[in-house]
């Protein structure tokens, strides 16, 4: 992202208050490393809020959550794009990368039942609420007697409905429910035994376009230097050094880079210096240079 330290970075999120905690959480850890950084936070309400009357398998599944935020963020109306893990798709949309993954909450399913009974206790032929496919057929490897029925809306709302009688318990994820500390409300932590979690379960994802960049002028530069000295073979303690300065204009860059190359007594120096457009194609270019006026014996 162009130098996010100078202007404010607007964060895309759904409107729900589990949403806007993951998207103030993101902040927090941006704040953490640049305290100055402004932001800005932009809700929206997707496809999958919208629909609330029928259970997500019917509806579509991946993605639901997420196409409004995704076409945000290639307009440019947003900067990146805050999603619990487990609601991308697998693929990468069009244009957009998963930039970062916030560490990981508890990535196990509970159980809220009304009278805090266990899954073991709960009354035969209890209704049980879920939407999730993968929540209700581990449900009925261990109870094949439950009833499963559809569950919809935000965390609280859902454990509403298990504690004022829709049904006898509910199944949600523990991370949703700990983030906005309503654990008071677990009857039970589902083991892994019992229950295996959704692929990204508990983990916050920051979406971002793919061809952003920290910084060009800097991408550029370091490119070029990094470029010559792999075409050099040189580690990180070989005694070589480079420096690229980076002006872009008119969607072009013009890369100046001075490489050296030296003993390590510092008696020998080889220096070589250029400019071009392509940092990969410069530093390799210089490297050459370098090789042919003896860089290779002096590395050696």
């Amino acid at each position: 992202m162009e130098t996010l330290l100078t202007r404010p970075l607007t964060l895309g999120t759904r409107s729900s208050q589990l949403a806007r905690w993951q998207t103030d959480h993101v902040i927090q850890r941006l704040r953490a490393v640049w305290p100055s950084l402004g932001c800005h936070t932009k809700l929206f309400t997707t496809f999958g809020d919208r629909i609330l009357d029928k259970p997500l398998p019917e509806i579509g599944g991946k993605g639901l959550f997420t196409e409004e935020l995704e076409n945000a963020l290639r307009s440019g109306e947003i900067d990146i794009a805050v999603h619990s893990l487990k609601d991308l798709p697998i693929d990468d949309a069009p244009g957009l990368t998963l930039g970062a993954i916030c560490e990981r909450e508890d990535a196990r399913d509970v159980l809220i039942s009304r009278d805090r009974r266990p899954l073991s206790n709960l009354p035969h032929g209890a209704r049980v609420g879920t939407s999730s496919l993968r929540r209700a057929a581990q449900l009925l490897v261990t109870r094949p007697d439950l009833v499963l029925l559809p569950l919809r809306g935000n965390v609280d709302t859902r454990i509403r409905k298990a504690t004022t009688g829709d049904y006898d318990a509910i199944v949600l994820a523990a991370a949703g429910v700990l983030r906005l500390d309503l654990g008071e409300h677990i009857s039970e932590y589902l083991p892994f035994e019992v229950m295996l979690p959704a692929p990204g379960q508990g983990a916050l994802a920051v979406q971002c376009r793919a061809d952003d960049s920290d910084h060009a002028p800097t991408r550029a530069a370091v490119t070029a230097e990094r470029a010559f000295l792999n075409a050099l073979g040189g580690g990180c303690s070989a005694p070589v050094a480079a420096y690229a300065q980076s002006a872009i204009s008119h969607q072009r860059s013009a890369i100046t880079l001075t490489g050296l190359v030296a003993t390590r007594d510092g008696r020998r120096v080889v220096c070589v210096s250029g400019e071009g457009n392509d940092p990969n194609a410069l530093g390799a270019e210089l490297a050459q240079q370098a090789l042919s006026q003896g860089a290779g014996e002096l590395l050696k």
